[in-house]
């Protein structure tokens, strides 16, 4: 965060949003309609309820495009903290309805807070992995998904040992910022016109 020249499409995107281009929402559409629902589908679960979202998110941006702050970052960064705020409104809004359906076997507020913290979480991580660099993201794939060590990685990358274990290094820790990460600020925007 703390750019202090975003890049040109994000301004200029923003601008035209705010003008009321409906050409640029489409083009913002194409570019993260996917983003936004597999983002919403990792907090959610559910595909009716992630296309919701999608929808709403996308409600949101044409509805506030000057809530993005261009130096606080990416629009696509800020396109995704809509998102996860919304999922997890959702989220919350699902529990709270099954907990008062459920009655006596209702599940506990803290279980509740636990399983959005943890889908949070995990909605986060995907978007911290979609981001990150992909020598990063490449190291990482061999080494834990693929099970290889260091020495493996750095073979299959065609990099020193050192290398491969400092792109193991830094991704682990872009990753370990998605954990301590607040599953809904305080501020977090809604949609349909509501305040932030």
């Amino acid at each position: 965060m703390g750019n202090d020249a975003p890049p040109r499409w994000d301004r200029r995107m923003q601008q035209r949003l705010a003008r009321g281009e409906a050409a640029a929402l489409g083009e913002l559409y194409d570019r993260f309609a996917s983003l936004v629902h597999s983002l919403a589908h990792r907090v959610l679960a559910d595909e009716d309820a992630a296309d919701r979202t999608t929808r709403e998110v996308f409600a949101y941006i044409w509805e506030h495009p000057d809530s993005y702050d261009p130096k606080q970052g990416s629009l696509r960064s800020w396109v995704a903290a809509v998102t996860r705020h919304q999922a997890v409104r959702r989220l919350r809004q699902t529990e709270a309805a099954s907990a008062r359906d459920s009655g006596p076997d209702a599940p506990e507020p803290d279980e509740i807070e636990q399983k959005i913290h943890e889908a949070s979480t995990a909605a986060r991580a995907d978007y911290i992995v979609t981001s990150m660099p992909a020598p990063l993201r490449d190291a990482l794939e061999l080494a834990y998904f693929q099970r290889r060590d260091y020495r493996q990685t750095a073979a299959e990358l065609g990099v020193t040992e050192d290398e491969a274990r400092r792109r193991l290094r830094l991704g682990l820790q872009l990753l370990s910022t998605a954990h301590n990460h607040p599953a809904l600020p305080p501020s977090a925007p809604t949609v349909h016109g509501r305040s932030r």
